[in-house]
C-alpha cells in the first residue's frame, strides 16, 4: 500500500513505514491541486500543515486514512472524512514536552528581562545592570488557562522545578484528578487577578476566539506577564496592544499570533515589552521525530486493522 507525504518530515516516520512494507510517495507540493493529482493511487496521506479538503479525499478511491503530523486537525475537513469513511489520526503525545519547555523559557525570559538586557548590552549599555531589576519566579503565582497535556506539563515543571505556586482553570478539570501542586479556581477572572504569570493553553474554537481581551487585562497585576503558546486567535490583539502601551501589565511573550506570519505593520511588533517567536514551540528535533513516527503509527494501525491509538473521528 502507498502513503503520500506532501511535505518534508524527518526520517523516523518514513523509516517506520518502510520497515512495515509500505511504499512512500513524496509529494512535489502541498497545494490542493497537486495533492489531488498525487493522491489518486494512495491509501494514506501523512500531512503536516497542508489543507485536506473533500475534493482531495474524493480524488482517491483508495484513501483510507489521513494522519496528522502533530496535534491540530483544523486543516482537515473532518465531516467529509467521516462521511467518506476515512479515518483521521493525529499525535497528541508528540509535542507537549517541547511546548511546555518553550512556555517555561518564556516565563524565565520575561522575569529575567533577557531580551531587553540583550538589546542593551549590544547597544553598549552595560550599566543597564544597575537600572533594571529582574524578578525571581520562585514563589510567584503561575495561572494556567487550560489543563490538557501541555498545561499539566507546564504546571509540573513550574511547581516542582521552579518553586512556583500554580493555579489553574479548565471547564473540564476535576479536583480529584489534579496533582496536589495545582489549585483549581472557578473562573478565568480569578486567574488574571491572582497571577504573576498567565499562560494560555486552550484551542481556538468559536467559543474561545478573542476570549482573552480588555475585560481581563484590566484586572491583571501591574507587574504580571501574559504567555501564549497556544493559538493566536484566542487573544484580541487590539486590546492587547492598548493594554501594553497603557502599562496595564508588564509584558507578554507570544509564540503565536492571530495571523501568521503577522503583517509587518502589526503594531504589536513595535513594542519592546513583548517577546516573540514564530510559532516555534513545538519545533524541537525530538518533537519532529515523534510527530512523524506517531503519524506513521496511525497509518499502519488503520491499514493493518490494529487498534487505533489516537483516532480523531
Amino acid at each position: 500500500m502507498k502513503v503520500l507525504i506532501p511535505q518534508v518530515i524527518t526520517e523516523t516516520g518514513k523509516n517506520y513505514l518502510l520497515e512495515k512494507g509500505y511504499e512512500i510517495k513524496i509529494g512535489t507540493a502541498s497545494d490542493e491541486e497537486t495533492i489531488k493529482s498525487e493522491v489518486v493511487d494512495c491509501d494514506a496521506i501523512l500531512i503536516r500543515t497542508a489543507k485536506i479538503t473533500r475534493e482531495i479525499m474524493e480524488a482517491s478511491k483508495k484513501l483510507k486514512v489521513i494522519a496528522r503530523h502533530g496535534v491540530g486537525v483544523d486543516a482537515i475537513d473532518l465531516q467529509a472524512a467521516t462521511e467518506l469513511g476515512i479515518q483521521v489520526t493525529n499525535g497528541p503525545l508528540s509535542n507537549f514536552e517541547s511546548v511546555s519547555e518553550h512556555t517555561i523559557a518564556f516565563i524565565l525570559a520575561c522575569g529575567h528581562h533577557l531580551t531587553e538586557m540583550d538589546r542593551k548590552v549590544r547597544g553598549g549599555n552595560w550599566g543597564a545592570r544597575e537600572q533594571v531589576k529582574l524578578s525571581e519566579v520562585n514563589n510567584k503565582v503561575l495561572g494556567l488557562i487550560g489543563l490538557g497535556r501541555i498545561g499539566l506539563s507546564v504546571a509540573k515543571k513550574a511547581s516542582l522545578g521552579l518553586g512556583m505556586k500554580v493555579i489553574g482553570y479548565s471547564r473540564h478539570a476535576k479536583k480529584e484528578e489534579m496533582p496536589d501542586y495545582i489549585e483549581l479556581v472557578g473562573t478565568i477572572d480569578e486567574i488574571f487577578k491572582k497571577s504573576d504569570f498567565v499562560s494560555l493553553h486552550i484551542p481556538a474554537t468559536d467559543e474561545t476566539i478573542n476570549i482573552i481581551s480588555m475585560k481581563y487585562f484590566k484586572i491583571m497585576k501591574p507587574e504580571a506577564f501574559l504567555i501564549n503558546c497556544a493559538r493566536g486567535e484566542i487573544i484580541n490583539e487590539l486590546d492587547l496592544y492598548d493594554a501594553l502601551i497603557n502599562n496595564m501589565f508588564k509584558g507578554a511573550a507570544l509564540d503565536v499570533m492571530a495571523n501568521e506570519p503577522p503583517d509587518k505593520n502589526n503594531p504589536l511588533l513595535k513594542l519592546d515589552n513583548i517577546i516573540f517567536s514564530p510559532h516555534f514551540g513545538a519545533h524541537s528535533i525530538e518533537t519532529f521525530d515523534r510527530m512523524g513516527l506517531h503519524a506513521a503509527m496511525g497509518i499502519d494501525e488503520v491499514l493493518s486493522g490494529k487498534k487505533i491509538s489516537w483516532p480523531v473521528n
